[in-house]
């Protein structure tokens, strides 16, 4: 398979999982891959920074913090975002798990599963992780985690 043939297929794959138009913006030309023993894309490189890698499982991304300021950046409104309070944000920032009771709002339309970013109350980019519960729970429940917070724009392992 071409590198072009891979843009195209990882455009794809990020237009259906983060909304249209996110392909384009996350995987811009000149964009690089790492690929496993099986020849499957496991990361995609832009500028020598990772953007993305692709879960095994089931083939969608999990974002680093790059990748997440680009579609931070990329998508309107409230879309993709879990907001957390203020007396949070320093935790979550260092990496730390977004527990429900934390959540002020998030986006409806998102699905347990789901790849999301962590912002505070003004859009500011916190970190981005894995929604654990639908949105109504995360809302109805008083306690446990609501995002596995993969990594924060404090933490050791942001790039």
């Amino acid at each position: 398979m071409q590198s072009e043939e891979r843009l195209t297929r990882v455009r794809t794959i990020a237009d259906y999982q983060f909304g249209k138009g996110s392909g384009k913006e996350l995987f811009p030309e000149g964009a690089t891959f790492q690929l496993s023993r099986t020849k499957r894309v496991r990361q995609v490189f832009h500028s020598g920074k990772r953007i993305t890698t692709a879960r095994a499982k089931d083939g969608f991304f999990t974002l680093s913090m790059k990748g997440a300021a680009v579609l931070h950046g990329h998508l309107p409104g409230k879309r993709l975002r879990v907001v957390v309070c203020e007396d949070a944000a320093p935790f979550v920032a260092k990496g730390k798990t977004a527990f429900a009771k934390h959540v002020v709002s998030l986006d409806p339309e998102l699905r347990a599963g789901d790849e999301v970013l962590v912002t505070d109350e003004n859009d500011r980019l916190l970190a981005t992780g894995q929604l654990l519960l639908s949105p109504e729970e995360v809302l109805a429940l008083e306690g446990g985690p609501a995002v596995d917070v993969r990594v924060g724009i404090e933490s050791k392992k942001a790039e």
